[in-house]
């Protein structure tokens, strides 16, 4: 019935039954957790549910803070009797998680406060957010709201439960953004990974250097102008939307490859320092920032300094994936740097490059996070590794002691088909099923317990060269995704497809209630 799957849930006899009296009982801690239940329980059920700061007997909800180690930082606990819910957690967070197993218990129709179609590309843009009105249909108002009697105890297995979108190749407006954050949500995922920067564009405001959104966020596709980016004021909405729903927000800026959307803006930042256009075509392209050029870490290091200071999290993302390095072996600059730094090849510029950003993030109170190649030349002393092209990168990592995120290119790249013959031209003949997806293991054999301690979780990604509006980006995200929030969530064990096929029959009807447009086998 719950995706993801609960560590231990048992139902039992009977059912409590939300009514016009039903309150939701609060502390002054817990409050913020009964606005957001209630929020999302009203406009659907038509019930008043209001939040006081009591404990009574039978007839509510009850969501309390209780201090119990063997739920750690994102456990909960739920029992549900036939007089009324308690939800007990030793943080905000894990009663968040066990606000979401409720949902789930309830009839799919206490979702529909959010059936709102988002626009896509070629949509007419949606002129409403999170809190305006919707309409809820008088069967959905009067039908019962039965909550079945269970108890559940229930945490996570992985601290890192994730999703990127690439919103360069083709641009996602917020309310995209914030349904996907919803349904992260929905399926107890904690991180959103922002892809920002691109050859193709660049999607993020920097007032220092106005041209990166001026001229690289655009570009030339089919004769038209194509693009966007996000400003600050709607990434600091976005970072709050998501941080009252328990999600971090991760953002990237590409470097030193993947820049032609930047160096279109600033042609002195490349080797050549010719004018170039921001690419219109997919693809690894050689134009990357000289690393033989001082200005290029001013002007990364003001770039980083300004999108730091919009996102409170930990973790900063710096790509480091597929820079090719034919422009360094060519510029007398980057050659007197390898020289001057006493490098051996430019392998190890690209480590020089990765280790010289990494100490300035690190100043900043930031932790550096780099796509597998950033093992290349040798790895800066406190980064951590995002394993893509396989689980290779991953176990190198651990075994050197660093942290690692698992998000392999067989089973957590959703843009990948689902199905042969499927018209994508990402991935070729390979497919990435439903099936697949929940088969992932995150963990791999070949780590002994100690080094297995490295492995922080992992995450699907969303890259969309070929993915260019919302119900396509739905469609190759889901139910993938619902599949990885298990495997991240629930216990090595929960292996059974055949269990969370069955579970998922009733999920999909809640995702129907979303309007999300799910791939159907």
């Amino acid at each position: 019935m719950i995706i993801p799957q609960p560590q231990k849930i048992e139902f039992k006899e009977g059912n409590f039954i939300l009514n016009e009296n039903t309150v939701i009982s609060v502390s002054d801690k817990t409050m913020s957790i009964g606005e957001y239940l209630a929020t999302e329980l009203r406009l659907s059920t038509g019930l008043p549910l209001s939040i006081e700061i009591c404990d009574s007997d039978t007839n509510q909800i009850l969501l309390s803070l209780v201090e119990d180690n063997k739920l750690e930082d994102e456990g909960y606990e739920l029992v549900s009797t036939t007089d009324g819910i308690k939800i007990t957690a030793q943080t905000p967070a894990g009663l968040f998680y066990g606000c979401q197993s409720l949902r789930q218990l309830l009839p799919p129709e206490n979702f529909s406060k959010h059936a709102k179609k988002v626009a896509g590309d070629g949509d007419p843009p949606s002129k409403t957010n999170e809190g305006a009105p919707f309409s809820t249909s008088s069967s959905a108002i009067n039908m019962e709201w039965n909550v079945p009697c269970v108890s559940i105890t229930d945490k996570p297995r992985f601290k890192w439960r994730g999703m990127m979108l690439d919103p360069c190749r083709h641009f996602w407006d917020i309310d995209f953004v914030k349904k996907l954050i919803n349904l992260m949500a929905l399926h107890k995922m904690n991180i959103f990974h922002w892809h920002f920067t691109e050859d193709q564009g660049w999607r993020i405001e920097i007032k220092k250097y106005p041209k990166l959104t001026e001229i690289g966020a655009w570009r030339n596709e089919d004769g038209k102008k194509y693009g966007g980016f996000y400003t600050q004021e709607q990434i600091r909405d976005v970072v709050k939307y998501a941080a009252d729903r328990f999600i971090t927000i991760v953002p990237e800026i590409e470097l030193p490859g993947h820049s032609g959307a930047a160096i279109s803006a600033y042609p002195e930042l490349s080797c050549s320092g010719k004018p170039t256009e921001v690419p219109i075509t997919w693809g690894v392209f050689e134009n990357v920032y000289c690393a033989g050029n001082e200005n290029t870490f001013t002007f990364l290091e003001d770039v980083i300094s300004e999108v730091m200071d919009l996102f409170p999290g930990k973790y900063f993302h710096i790509g480091g994936d597929e820079c090719p390095k034919a422009n360094w072996k060519k510029c007398p600059k980057c050659q007197e740097r390898i020289k001057n730094e006493n490098l051996k090849n430019e392998d190890e510029l690209q480590s020089y490059f990765i280790k010289r950003m990494e100490n300035f993030i690190n100043k900043n109170g930031k932790q550096l996070i780099g796509w597998d190649e950033i093992l290349e030349g040798g790895l800066a002393p406190n980064a951590t590794v995002m394993s893509w092209r396989g689980t290779e990168g991953g176990i190198a990592a651990s075994k050197q002691g660093h942290d690692v995120i698992m998000c392999p290119v067989t089973h957590c790249y959703f843009d990948f088909p689902q199905k042969p013959k499927e018209k994508i031209d990402i991935g070729g003949s390979k497919t990435v099923p439903t099936k697949k997806v929940y088969e992932f293991e995150p963990v791999p054999e070949e780590l002994s317990e100690e080094e297995a301690k490295h492995v922080l979780g992992a995450q699907g990604n969303l890259w969309t060269e070929h993915i260019a509006t919302v119900d396509r980006a739905e469609e190759m995200l889901y139910p993938r995704a619902c599949a990885l929030a298990e495997k991240l969530w629930s216990p090595k064990d929960c292996n059974d497809f055949a269990n969370f096929e069955k579970r998922l029959e009733t999920h999909l009807k809640r995702l129907d209630v979303l309007n999300v447009n799910y791939f159907k086998c």
